[in-house]
């Protein structure tokens, strides 16, 4: 009976020892089982991953920032044709805090403020002039105390290391900056008492501190790479302006935007490793990819015509107490432009200070507005190219004229003055700007036949120049079925259809080129970083009038010159044709009684033409016709150009 009890234990035993056993063998299987599928897991599943996060303990992979490519004007010195950048990329400041060195932040903030902010003496002006973190295109009001308690939110921070404050600060701001934060009444420092050295600001005076670091607790610089305009104002809604919003380079307006994509150019990268002591070396050749720098552009512009005519436009502007104004210079027998500008204009390399982002805009391109008596010569082009009159072909002229299903009637200009004319002929209608001498020339080929003309002479549509935001004007109601007459009556003058300053002069383009229609451009070529170059080809658009009817209205616009309301643009020794428009401004309610727009366009000289010109000036306060502010606006730009280009002159 013992021995059967002690069996029973036994058996007890052994059989908890068993399962022990499993028990042991199971979570041995189960923890053998768990690291396989880890190991399958992090040495196939997430091999990538942990490859990587390895990697990146040892490899650094930095991104490689191309050069933007440059934009050149040309420029004749010496009879030699060469490249000015008017467009490029200069090193600048990039002034930094360090918060947690600074003692007083609250005086820090003002001291940032009177030397940055507090000599423009604006009440408007872009956030993110002093801070990374806005928006630069956004214009707010900003006084002198939210001024400073944005850059307090800055240098108010005791443990931070790092906070950004202005970028693309000049060498010479720099300095200033640097010296305002070290001058006194006992010892008065200026910026030119400093230099810069090894990225360093130094004292430069022959003095025991000379060859001496500055150094300001709490503020550190570095220099980067920003695009630079060396003209300044010159030709700025030409090229527009460069953002740079969290190190994201864009361009923006004008060609900086239209040819964002070419003027980029690719980033390139570098894969580099870690050395025992931190340093860097590329492993092999594979791992490093070149940036690709921007293309750069040549424009038809001529720095030296552009300068002048700019020049000459702000001083025309201010003059009369004008809104603003536009010159445009066209070659005739390319399409080229050979200047542009426009007031009020902008500085690029300082955008984020202007007032009103309007002024981005070009108005050549961009703005619309009824041209006035400039479009009688698209008029009469027409009605001689359809063999309908001649320029001795007359009308009697009564001041006045009536059309059908309208109550109002049409007037000349100087009918309160002057009353009827009596019989005139065409030449008459272009000398003296006869309103009622349009409306007679349009009815003699009917209202659908000068509504096609009008559309074959590019009105209604975009040119396709290399600009962004380009206006394709106003003429819908030239696009109708049955254009009415009193429609076709109107435009016959200019009023009643919106045009762009581009589009206005592009019929007087195709005048001077006997009577072909060029497209207008303004990038001679595309200089590619391989070296390639893409040079632009002048294109014809179509033929638009006859050589014939193109040599007559050449004449006719001489005689507007020589007898007519353009005497003004006379210049002894050459033969100039042109014709002047003043137009009312349009309103909701109709057209303004007190603000014109002033127009006059030209070519010279007549008999081979080597420019056409468009000056416009908007609201002047002085004037109430062209004659008087954009006609010698015009003749000045022109007699230049005649000097400059060393046209003989052909008559005495």
């Amino acid at each position: 009976m013992w021995r059967d009890k002690a069996k029973i234990i036994y058996s007890g035993k052994v059989k908890d020892n068993n399962n022990r056993l499993r028990l042991v063998v199971a979570i041995v299987f189960l923890l053998a089982g768990s690291l396989i599928y880890k190991l399958f897991n992090v040495q196939i599943t997430q091999c990538d991953w942990y490859t990587a996060l390895a990697s990146s303990q040892h490899q650094i992979y930095s991104k490689l920032k191309p050069d933007r490519g440059q934009i050149y004007l040309k420029e004749k010195i010496d009879n030699q044709e060469k490249f000015y950048p008017i467009a490029t990329n200069k090193d600048f400041a990039f002034l930094y805090a360090v918060p947690k060195d600074i003692s007083d932040p609250a005086l820090m903030a003002e001291k940032v403020y009177e030397y940055f902010d507090k000599p423009f003496n604006r009440s408007t002006e872009v956030v993110s002039s002093s801070t990374s973190s806005a928006t630069e295109t956004s214009l707010i009001s900003v006084s002198k105390e939210e001024k400073i308690t944005d850059y307090l939110k800055h240098l108010d921070k005791p443990d931070d290391p790092y906070e950004p404050l202005k970028n693309k600060i000049s060498t010479d701001e720099l300095l200033g900056f640097y010296a305002s934060l070290i001058t006194s009444t006992s010892s008065p420092i200026t910026a030119n008492d400093l230099d810069i050295k090894d990225e360093k600001v130094i004292y430069k005076n022959a003095s025991s501190t000379a060859g001496a670091e500055v150094k300001i607790p709490g503020f550190g610089f570095d220099f980067k790479n920003y695009r630079y305009y060396p003209e300044n104002e010159i030709g700025s809604q030409l090229l527009g302006y460069v953002s740079y919003i969290d190190e994201e380079e864009k361009g923006h307006y004008g060609l900086e935007e239209f040819f964002n994509d070419d003027l980029y150019g690719k980033f390139g990268s570098v894969k580099t490793e870690r050395g025992a002591k931190t340093d860097m070396m590329i492993v092999n050749d594979r791992e490093y990819i070149k940036p690709e720098n921007g293309s750069d552009l040549v424009l038809t512009i001529d720095r030296n015509i552009e300068f002048f005519a700019c020049e000459k436009l702000k001083e025309t502007v201010k003059k009369h107490g004008a809104s603003g104004g536009s010159v445009i210079i066209v070659s005739p027998k390319t399409g080229a432009i050979i200047a542009m500008c426009s007031e009020p204009s902008f500085d690029p390399n300082n955008y984020n200070n202007v007032k009103d982002i309007s002024v981005f805009n070009n108005p050549s391109i961009f703005y619309q507005y009824e041209p006035g008596s400039v479009f009688k010569v698209v008029t009469m082009a027409i009605a001689i190219d359809q063999g309908k009159v001649s320029p001795t072909t007359t009308y009697k002229d009564g001041g006045e004229i009536m059309i059908p299903g309208w109550n109002k009637p049409i007037r000349n200009s100087d009918f309160s003055t002057f009353g009827g004319h009596g019989v005139v002929d065409m030449n008459t209608v272009l000398d003296y700007s006869l309103n009622t001498g349009a409306v007679f020339a349009m009815r003699q080929v009917g209202p659908k036949i000068f509504a096609d003309y009008v559309k074959n002479f590019g009105f209604g549509e975009r040119t396709g120049i290399e600009l962004g935001s380009e206006s394709p004007g106003n003429i819908r109601n030239l696009f109708q079925n049955k254009v009415k007459e009193i429609d076709a009556a109107t435009a016959s003058f200019g009023q009643g259809i919106a045009v762009t300053p581009l589009q206005m002069i592009m019929p007087y383009q195709a005048i001077a080129n006997h009577g072909v229609l060029m497209k207008p451009y303004i990038v001679d070529a595309i200089i590619h970083p391989d070296g390639k170059t893409e040079v632009t080809v002048p294109k014809q658009v179509h033929r638009v009038i006859s050589e014939k009817t193109a040599a007559t209205i050449s004449a006719m616009l001489v005689n507007v010159v020589e007898n007519g309301h353009a005497k003004k643009a006379h210049i002894d020794g050459y033969y100039l044709g042109g014709k002047t428009g003043t137009a009312q401004v349009a309103t909701s309610g109709g057209y303004s009684t007190s603000d014109y727009i002033h127009t006059f366009i030209g070519i010279g000289p007549i008999d081979n033409p080597a420019f056409v010109m468009l000056t416009k000036i908007d609201r002047p306060k002085d004037v109430q016709y062209a004659e008087g502010s954009a006609l010698p606006l015009w003749r000045d730009i022109a007699d230049f150009m005649l000097k400059y280009y060393q046209i003989p002159k052909t008559r005495k």
